[in-house]
C-alpha cells in the first residue's frame, strides 16, 4: 500500500488491509473483509441520515433525500446483507474455512454493537441526565466497534497468535473512542472551510456530544442551568450558540476533549508497542493515529 494511511479515505477498511499487511501477509487476501466493512460502515450512514433527518452527507444529498426513506431503507439493509455475503469470500483467496466464518462474526458482531450504540446514542436525545463513561461507552459501541472490526480482522486474517488478534483488537477499540471525540470538537469548533459545517453547528442540533456531556456534568449550577434551559429548547437561535460557546470556554472544554482525544490516542499504541512488525507499519500506525488525533476535517 503506497499511499499513507492518513491520507486515505475509507479509514476502517484500510485499517484491516493495513493489519493485514502489518504482519507480513499479503494485503490483498484480505480485501473480502475490507469491502465488506465499507459496505457495512456505508449501510449505517444511510440509516443515520434518515435519524438525523440530514438532506447533505459529504456535500452530496443523501439517499433518503433523492429517493425517500422506503427505498434508503431497503437499500442500507440491502448493503448489510452483501456486506455478509462479501465477507465469506475471503476463502476464495485462500482463507481456511473456520478463519473465514470467524472474520464474519466479528464483522457481524462489530455492526450489532454499533447499532447497539446507535440506539443508545438514540436514547440520549431525551434527557439532559448523561453521565461522561455512559457517553464514553456509547461511542464505544457506536463509532469505536467498527474501527476496531478492521484491526481486528486484518490480524486474524494474517495470524494465528491469539495475542496479536487481541492486541490490535484493543488498539481499535482507543483509536474509535480517540477518532469520535476528535469528531465531536470538530463538530463545535471546527474550521467551516475544512469541515464544511458552521462553528457551533452541534450545538444548533442540540447534540449531546463530548464536549456537552462534559460540560453538563463539570458546570457550577448557574452554569448548567444556563445549558439545561438552553438544550430544554424546541430551536435554537445564533444567540443561544454563542451562549453554549462561552460556557463551554470559561470551562475549557476544548482543552479538556484534545486531552482526551491524546489519551486514547495514546493508548491505542501502548496496545501494539509490543507486537512485532516492520519498521514501515510501526512508522504508519504512529502517522495514521496522530493524524486522527489531530485532523482538521
Amino acid at each position: 500500500m503506497s499511499v499513507p494511511i492518513s491520507q486515505r479515505k475509507a479509514l476502517r477498511p484500510t485499517l484491516c488491509l493495513f493489519a493485514c499487511e502489518s504482519l507480513n501477509q499479503d494485503w490483498t487476501t484480505a480485501l473480502p473483509a475490507a469491502a465488506a466493512l465499507e459496505l457495512i460502515h456505508n449501510f449505517s450512514l444511510i440509516h443515520d441520515d434518515i435519524q438525523d433527518g440530514d438532506l447533505e452527507r459529504r456535500h452530496r444529498p443523501t439517499v433518503w433525500s433523492l429517493w425517500g426513506q422506503p427505498q434508503a431503507l431497503v437499500a442500507g439493509n440491502a448493503m448489510r446483507t452483501l456486506a455478509d455475503i462479501t465477507a465469506l469470500r475471503l476463502v476464495e483467496r485462500g482463507v481456511a474455512d473456520e478463519k473465514a466464518l470467524r472474520t464474519s462474526f466479528v464483522l457481524t458482531r462489530g455492526y450489532l454493537h454499533m447499532t447497539r450504540g446507535q440506539c443508545l446514542d438514540l436514547s440520549f436525545e431525551d434527557t439532559l441526565d448523561i453521565k461522561l463513561e455512559e457517553y464514553l461507552s456509547m461511542i464505544s459501541f457506536k463509532t469505536g466497534d467498527l474501527i476496531r472490526c478492521g484491526l481486528e480482522m486484518g490480524a486474524l486474517i494474517a495470524s494465528n497468535d491469539e495475542n496479536v488478534i487481541a492486541a490490535f483488537a484493543r488498539c481499535g477499540s482507543s483509536l474509535g473512542r480517540a477518532f469520535q471525540i476528535r469528531d465531536d470538537v470538530l463538530g463545535i469548533w471546527g474550521d467551516e472551510t475544512a469541515t464544511g459545517k458552521a462553528v457551533g453547528n452541534d450545538i444548533r442540533r442540540k447534540k449531546k456530544s463530548f464536549p456537552i456531556v462534559y460540560a453538563l456534568e463539570t458546570a457550577a449550577d448557574t452554569a448548567r442551568q444556563k445549558l439545561v434551559e438552553i438544550y430544554s429548547k424546541d430551536e435554537l437561535d445564533e444567540r443561544d450558540v454563542e451562549d453554549v460557546l462561552t460556557v463551554l470556554d470559561e470551562l475549557g472544554v476544548a482543552d479538556y476533549a484534545q486531552e482526551m482525544t491524546r489519551e486514547k490516542a495514546d493508548l491505542a499504541l501502548q496496545e501494539v508497542s509490543r507486537v512485532t512488525m516492520p519498521s514501515w507499519a510501526r512508522r504508519e500506525i504512529e502517522e495514521m493515529v496522530e493524524f486522527l488525533a489531530a485532523r482538521q476535517y
